[in-house]
């Protein structure tokens, strides 16, 4: 029993770690398109700081040309500890679920219970990882326009929120994150269901076997909450902008996520495949 449990336990870390190397891969090569994405969707016409830009290629040659490649990675550091943290919380925590569903890994789980086992795992990782995701966006959004510019980093803004706007403000937008749960889970059951197909075709051939909360998480021109629920989001930008207001930022979003999720998964099956291999060696 206890050399079970010690397998279980460098297996359950095994993915954890994976998930983080996963998670570091994916947002230090995409991480350009997440900037142009977060400037689209905060920019409603009435901000004076976030240029306009016609298209996503406009906007990552508009950032290139004007702030360079600092403004292409502006936030990167958060963006890096936050999703390193997040994949790796996230296939711990998933993975802990799955075992608890599938009573030690005993019996076989349903569509059904990979759907919960990952939301409960984004809703405990949302929890944990907000106040990475408000100070990523708070950087994001600083451009040469700005006057000033209210912090020089991760840690000074981190600084500045907690000593100005207090520690709620670090969970701000943590509504609208806890709903987005539902697109982690849906991507995680499709996965587990594909990699089901797919370990099944082999066994025949006789094989062996994440409204956003951009909006909330970024204060107005002169420092206060410039939305003050998810709902004063919801009406503002159907009164400003209509309903197209709400598809800003699809394009480079789309072309963010569809490779995202590839490179995440992809990288995530090779590391645990080679953390396999070096325990076998052992």
């Amino acid at each position: 029993m206890s050399g079970m449990s010690k397998n279980l336990g460098h297996w359950q870390w095994e993915e954890a770690a994976s998930g983080a190397v996963a998670g570091f891969t994916t947002v230090a090569s995409l991480h350009p398109l997440d900037v142009v994405r977060t400037r689209f969707q905060v920019n409603d016409g009435r901000v004076t700081h976030i240029p306009l830009y016609k298209n996503t290629v406009n906007a990552l040659l508009t950032i290139g040309r004007t702030e360079g490649l600092k403004g292409l990675y502006a936030g990167f550091h958060p963006a890096v500890l936050g999703s390193t943290v997040s994949w790796g919380l996230y296939f711990f925590f998933y993975n802990r679920a799955k075992q608890r569903y599938s009573k030690g890994g005993s019996e076989k789980l349903s569509a059904g219970y990979h759907l919960v086992s990952a939301a409960e795992a984004g809703g405990l990782v949302c929890l944990c990882t907000n106040p990475i995701w408000l100070v990523k966006t708070r950087l994001q959004l600083q451009t040469p326009l700005h006057q000033t510019r209210p912090y020089s980093g991760f840690y000074d803004a981190l600084r500045t929120i907690l000593r100005e706007e207090g520690v709620s403000a670090l969970y701000k937008g943590m509504g609208p994150g806890l709903l987005l749960v539902s697109h982690g889970a849906i991507q995680f059951t499709v996965y587990e269901e594909l990699r089901k197909l797919l370990l099944g075709f082999k066994g025949k051939e006789g094989k062996t076997n994440i409204p956003d909360d951009k909006l909330l998480q970024r204060p107005g021109n002169d420092g206060t909450p410039k939305y003050m629920s998810s709902w004063h989001v919801v009406k503002d930008t159907v009164r400003f902008e209509g309903f197209p207001g709400y598809y800003k930022g699809i394009t480079s979003n789309l072309l963010k996520n569809v490779p995202a999720a590839s490179i995440t998964f992809v990288v995530y099956e090779n590391v645990l495949n080679i953390f396999k291999r070096a325990r076998r060696k052992d």
